[in-house]
């Protein structure tokens, strides 16, 4: 018979990441009741899928296409924006729904022992669903404007995978702090709410860039999202490749992403205490 042994005195520089893969069914478990809770008990029930950024879409023509007129290089406004609210929607709704996932959780937390980085993870698999949707919108449109692909497609998988890290490096942070501030179920929403006008989401990057100085737009390019949004259009519609700033953003997700996981590890221990 499989003995556990729970060890308080960890340090916390051991990550154990190991120990996931023993509770993979719990993983896919969770992932599964996530998926079918989302959308149970609605009317429309897969369709919001489609119908939320659909409805996104359009304000985001009618205020930004024709009453702002954004420049977009010849990409049609729509396809431009689309693949700047897919990454910006994946973002978000692991963000949101990680941040919040261990305190919705508790009374599992407090009965049972098993790694609580499951909880968090588990909400990046839910999200690529609506996500996988983004992209196929996205592949509808292009057919629609019998847009190209560009040759640069090869390099979306890993835009893809920077996307997956950052939105949970942001969660799995805010998980762990909203256990010791309860503040943080409130700031999240607020966050979310902003924080799309703040990246490059319905126009290009740089439309502002050209018009900061150099340190605006180093602070504008910590925004993870920012270096993301850039690759995924330049890889699948060939726009203006990322420029230097990008590499901020990269470099930002990989130090969110590390520092999550071992701040997660400290407040692990005592998660079924203060929960």
């Amino acid at each position: 018979m499989p003995k556990t042994i729970i060890d308080a005195n960890r340090s916390i520089l051991s990550l154990d990441l190991g120990e996931l893969l023993k509770y993979k069914d719990l993983f896919y478990t969770l992932s599964y009741r996530d998926f079918k809770v989302k959308y149970a008990q609605t009317f429309l029930g897969f369709a919001w899928a489609f119908i939320q950024p659909f409805m996104t879409l359009v304000v985001f023509a009618l205020v930004f296409s024709r009453g702002l007129q954004i420049n977009t290089g010849g990409i049609p406004y729509t396809l431009f924006a689309s693949c700047g609210l897919a990454s910006w929607t994946y973002f978000s709704s692991v963000m949101g729904q990680a941040g919040a996932s261990i305190i919705g959780a508790q009374g599992m937390v407090q009965k049972i022992y098993f790694p609580r980085l499951v909880i968090p993870l588990s909400k990046a698999v839910v999200g690529l669903i609506d996500f996988g949707i983004a992209l196929l919108v996205i592949v509808i449109l292009m057919l629609f404007y019998q847009f190209p692909p560009s040759a640069n497609l090869v390099f979306l998988p890993f835009f893809i995978i920077m996307a997956m890290i950052a939105s949970l490096g942001v969660g799995i942070w805010l998980s762990a702090l909203t256990i010791r501030y309860r503040d943080f179920q409130h700031v999240i929403p607020f966050l979310l709410r902003f924080g799309m006008f703040f990246t490059p989401v319905a126009y290009p990057a740089n439309l502002l860039i050209k018009r900061m100085p150099d340190w605006a737009a180093i602070i504008y390019y910590l925004n993870p999202v920012a270096g993301i949004i850039d690759g995924f259009r330049w890889s699948i519609l060939g726009s203006e490749p990322p420029g230097m700033l990008a590499y901020i953003s990269f470099g930002v997700i990989i130090l969110l992403f590390t520092t999550s996981l071992f701040y997660f590890k400290k407040v692990e221990r005592i998660i079924a205490d203060i929960v």
